[in-house]
């Protein structure tokens, strides 16, 4: 049987939401201890005084909003993880930009709330938690639509990104997932991950290149099947880069 080690507060402004939120919670062998709020100030209390690895957390409450909370509780020296539970899809790219956990859809069901606590011990090292030792490297998400259903991705997942406008498609192992993220921004935030722009239209992981190749437009690189194109500008500094990782490669 699963011990229980994880600490939970659950935030909505509407009871019979909180209650049916907290009833799926408290059956959870994962959760330690619940505790509930039914607004942002409530839950600012609870946090003053009790430790919570993570927060269940509606969006639009009354007063300060879940986005609004979710930006103070990053302040915080020690941040819990925060899950955003709602009825509305509009909020899933301010909760990647605040680096949610997940991003669940009202109304809940117990095996994606499940699924949710599973991200939370799977994304931070959570006090007590068994396999705590085991996880030291952090693992960004990303909203993604998947048959209706707002789901987080994990950046690991990700081969290479391709510009569609103001939108980016991320493409992994097996398929692709349209997200409205500008590609710059991705560009931006994943460099440290080892996402390198090849293109004004790819970014791809340096890492999974397996070849850079001169054809009769310029260079391409491959990525799993795909033949990717390299602009003239991306070229040397490309060339550098994969240079370097082979170095690092050999030291090892």
């Amino acid at each position: 049987m699963t011990s229980a080690f994880l600490r939970v507060l659950a935030v909505d402004d509407e009871p019979p939401a909180l209650d049916e939120l907290a009833y799926h919670l408290r059956a959870d062998p994962r959760v330690a201890r619940l505790h509930t709020a039914g607004d942002a100030t409530e839950a600012l209390r609870v946090l003053r005084d009790d430790d919570v690895d993570v927060v269940f957390l509606d969006i639009r409450m009354p007063g300060l909003d879940g986005m609004e909370l979710a930006r103070v509780l990053r302040r915080f020296a020690r941040p819990p993880a925060i899950v955003f539970v709602t009825a509305y899809d509009d909020g899933a790219v301010d909760a990647f930009d605040l680096g949610a956990t997940d991003y669940v859809r009202k109304p809940v069901r117990a095996e994606r709330l499940a699924e949710s606590l599973r991200r939370v011990i799977g994304s931070r090292v959570v006090p007590n938690h068994p396999a705590a030792a085991a996880r030291t490297e952090e693992d960004p998400t990303i909203p993604v639509e998947l048959a209706g259903t707002t789901r987080m991705l994990p950046r690991s997942a990700v081969r290479w990104v391709e510009a569609q406008g103001d939108y980016a498609r991320l493409h992994t192992a097996d398929g692709s997932h349209l997200v409205r993220v500008p590609l710059a921004t991705l560009a931006e935030r994943w460099a440290d991950a080892g996402f390198v722009r090849i293109h004004r239209s790819y970014l791809v992981q340096l890492r999974l290149i397996a070849e850079l190749r001169l054809v009769n437009s310029g260079y391409v690189v491959v990525v799993d099947s795909a033949e990717l194109p390299v602009s003239r500008r991306h070229t040397r500094e490309l060339k550098d880069k994969l240079v370097r990782a082979a170095k690092q490669d050999w030291n090892r």
